[in-house]
């Protein structure tokens, strides 16, 4: 008698298990719907923020002209910025101009290759820039759309600006969020103005040595952001610091693949000239942001969340492994 009050109220028990579910299914069904909807808009509002900056720097390259064709393309490029910030506002979420960075050298190295008056009597040399950047544009933009939340959450960056310059913070919103990486971008894409427009010199072994150096480049910073989303995965390393593959011999290994990229399309202005060596401070400029900028931003962040990070820093190199350790 005894086992069947037990059966029983484990039958019992079973079917209002399984009434509360159904019963709540609907609504389960809902929040995953509501979530998708928001996404989706969220890709909808991006596309269309991109589509419109990458027209309106289009027309600006149509219907003005500075008088150097590099200045034509640094307004195209502060236009199109121009609109991902109308975007941004009004959809208060700054985290649109994120992809902007990885998005606008392709459109910009295709302007210059077909650009009317640019010799075209080494296209191979088009060729061995175009794969690095291709690459580099494609891997970038889609590691950048599958951990992009939508338009609920922005970059942590952006709010902690927000926060320290409170008032200002329209002006740094444009001014430090929109414009400054943008034109750190046109900078260290200037030495391809070289490499590409002043065509008088046949691909060599230079043109081929750096599309090598470069490709390597995109895949060292491929290779640490997979390996970090591998590690993220697993909910357990939450608190923990990211010791493993790249990351046990540098802090920020995508940051090294990434300024080494820039470096590496600067090496392409010297299958010209070794005179256009003084391009050299176009990456430069990107390193010094780095080293100065995001490096200590991204250290703090991680101190502050991770108890093993302080052990951590003291170890590892911030970026270039040591040959001693």
């Amino acid at each position: 008698m005894l086992v069947d009050l037990k059966g029983k109220k484990k039958i019992a028990y079973y079917i209002i298990l399984f009434l509360i579910t159904k019963l709540l299914q609907p609504f389960i069904h809902m929040t995953l719907l509501m979530v998708n909807l928001m996404y989706t808009k969220s890709l909808v509002v991006c596309l269309s923020a991109y589509f419109f900056s990458i027209l309106f720097g289009y027309l600006s390259l149509v219907y003005f002209d500075l008088g150097h064709l590099w200045l034509d393309i640094l307004l195209a490029h502060t236009i199109a910025t121009l609109v991902i910030f109308i975007f941004s506002i009004i959809y208060k979420n700054s985290s649109l101009y994120d992809p902007f960075w990885s998005v606008i050298p392709f459109p910009i190295f295709i302007y210059l290759i077909i650009y009317p008056e640019v010799d075209e009597s080494s296209k191979l040399r088009f060729l061995l820039i175009g794969i690095p950047v291709t690459y580099y544009v494609i891997r970038l933009t889609w590691n950048w759309l599958k951990t992009w939340p939508g338009l609920e959450k922005e970059d942590f960056r952006y709010i902690n600006l927000y926060q320290t310059f409170g008032r200002f913070k329209l002006f740094i919103n444009f001014f430090g969020i929109h414009l400054f990486p943008t034109l750190m971008v046109n900078i260290c894409l200037f030495p391809l103005y070289f490499a590409i427009t002043i065509n008088d010199q046949p691909a060599s072994f230079i043109d081929w040595f750096f599309c090598i150096f470069t490709i390597l480049a995109v895949l060292l910073e491929h290779v640490s952001d997979e390996q970090m989303h591998s590690f993220k995965a697993d909910k357990r390393n939450a608190s923990i610091t990211m010791n493993k593959g790249l990351w046990k011999y540098s802090r920020h290994p995508n940051y090294l693949g990434e300024i080494l990229f820039w470096f590496g399309l600067f090496g392409f202005s010297l299958s010209q000239s070794f005179d256009n060596f003084w391009l050299i401070i176009c990456p430069l400029s990107m390193l010094a942001m780095f080293i100065f900028a995001s490096i200590p931003m991204m250290d703090n962040r991680s101190l502050e969340r991770r108890p093993d990070y302080e052990e951590y820093m003291k170890k590892t190199p911030a970026l270039i492994p040591s040959l001693f350790k």
